[in-house]
């Protein structure tokens, strides 16, 4: 089970952590990503972490904004959001990865085994 919190409103320029905790299963093997969804658009990848944090990966519209991050030891995925923008507004969901793929396997939708509920972040200008 994926349980994420910590969205909320914030204006233009400022910041929100995300984190998802994860029970039930030995998440620490899988890979964990973000992903979010916009109303009326497609589900869109944002970031995901290699189950032992030393592999990070990023979409072009969050580089050098967002950091992933995990703690194994905690069962806890971060996701922390600097200089935020109104298209930011989403619905971020967490997921769970099996396998050990490369490239950009782990930005598909379809690749993920396990999702969380999702967060609402609204971003105001």
């Amino acid at each position: 089970q994926l349980q994420a919190s910590g969205g909320g409103v914030v204006q233009a320029g400022g910041s929100l952590r995300l984190s998802c905790a994860a029970s039930g299963r030995t998440y620490s093997v899988y890979v964990m990503g973000w992903f979010r969804q916009a109303p009326g658009k497609e589900r869109e990848f944002v970031a995901r972490v290699s189950w032992s944090g030393s592999s990070t990966d990023y979409a072009d519209s969050v580089k050098g904004r967002f950091t992933i991050s995990r703690d194994n030891a905690k069962n806890t995925v971060y996701l922390q959001m600097n200089s935020l923008k109104p298209e930011d507004t989403a619905v971020y969901y967490c997921a769970a990865a099996k396998g050990t793929y490369s490239g950009t396997y782990y930005r598909l939708v379809t690749s993920y085994d396990y999702w969380g509920q999702g967060t609402q972040v609204t971003v105001s200008s």
